[in-house]
């Protein structure tokens, strides 16, 4: 039996379908949380002398206004005007373990969703967003003809795509579409080569943002992170499913790994293995957050059991409010 044949733009009016739905609700629910001054998804120090203040605990040691403190024999911080225009980067991670998912979307999903809404939060009064788009191992080169040589292999694992840092809702929505299709190729991608990326070549101060699940060891990625956190403000997005945390009570149970293609059969009625798993898994997210939070990078989880867009929503609010108590975090 054969199955009708579609046209073979029906994928592509698809996916652009399901971008507009997707535009519209982040639209829908992110439309007022840009009111006032412009700092970003996450609100950096800016770079522009302002007034001086009180130090207060927690105040960044590096923005003490020392002639003021001189003069009146009180710590006082100089305070910084927000940049109006800001440069973000996205470094997304499509490696073939995004590819999963047991709750409402896959984290492939949620990672274009959330890409969606960083589009939004980022096109409005002017300012640039690019990516880096990093996916599994690059696919072996068509034979080539007996009197040209065979392209040479890539010099890493994993294929990095790079568009262009460009203002306008026009491009935002090309950066949108390209990694909305972006296939998922099998093999490991290299998570720090992908972040590495943002630090070549040098930018003006902006904001960084890496879109990934981080099962790839911290040793891989923490260096060039920890390196983008030196000129730019950093966030980190955590894609997680439920069953990366616990496994249910399902008897056996078949597993593949999406990077190598390996079966595993996992005897879930076994309480033992399903307790010995979760404290892997936690010990896995424990070192992922402790390698975040040494490279000074913010951290949003997003979990494909949960509405990602409200998790959003409440960041945001959570990163403005430390920002008008006077603090960086």
């Amino acid at each position: 039996m054969t199955t009708p044949a579609r046209p073979a733009d029906a994928g592509g009016e698809r996916n652009e379908a399901v971008l507009s739905r997707l535009q519209l609700l982040v639209t829908r629910k992110l439309d007022g949380l840009l009111q006032g001054d412009y700092a970003g998804l996450l609100p950096g120090p800016g770079s522009e002398a302002g007034e001086s203040r009180e130090y207060r605990p927690g105040d960044d040691v590096r923005r003490m206004d020392w002639p003021v403190t001189a003069r009146t024999t009180t710590p006082h911080v100089r305070r910084t005007v927000a940049d109006r225009e800001l440069e973000t980067w996205l470094a997304v991670d499509l490696s073939a373990s995004l590819d999963f998912g047991t709750g409402r979307w896959l984290k492939r999903d949620v990672v274009v969703a959330a890409t969606a809404a960083l589009t939004h939060l980022t096109v409005r009064g002017g300012n640039r967003i690019g990516a880096v788009i990093g996916t599994g191992a690059q696919p072996p080169p068509a034979p080539a003809r007996r009197w040209r040589p065979a392209p040479a292999p890539p010099a890493g694992p994993g294929v990095l795509t790079r568009v262009p840092a460009r203002s306008g809702r026009r491009e935002a929505q090309a950066l949108l579409r390209a990694v909305a299709q972006t296939p998922l190729r099998p093999g490991r991608g290299d998570l720090g080569a992908l972040v590495d990326l943002l630090n070549r070549p040098p930018r003006r101060r902006g904001l960084a943002v890496v879109i990934s699940d981080f099962l790839a060891p911290p040793a891989q990625w923490g260096r060039p992170l920890r390196k983008l956190r030196v000129r730019h403000d950093v966030l980190a997005i955590e894609v997680v499913d439920p069953r990366e945390l616990e496994l249910p009570d399902v008897g056996v149970l078949p597993v593949v790994d999406p990077e190598t293609g390996e079966l595993h059969e996992v005897q879930t009625a076994d309480p033992g293995l399903r307790r010995r798993y979760a404290e892997a898994a936690a010990a896995q997210r424990g070192a992922i957050a402790a390698e975040l939070r040494a490279a000074g990078a913010g951290h949003l989880l997003l979990r494909t059991d949960r509405d990602w867009l409200l998790d959003m929503v409440r960041f945001v609010a959570a990163q403005r409010h430390a920002r008008t108590r006077g603090t960086t975090r």
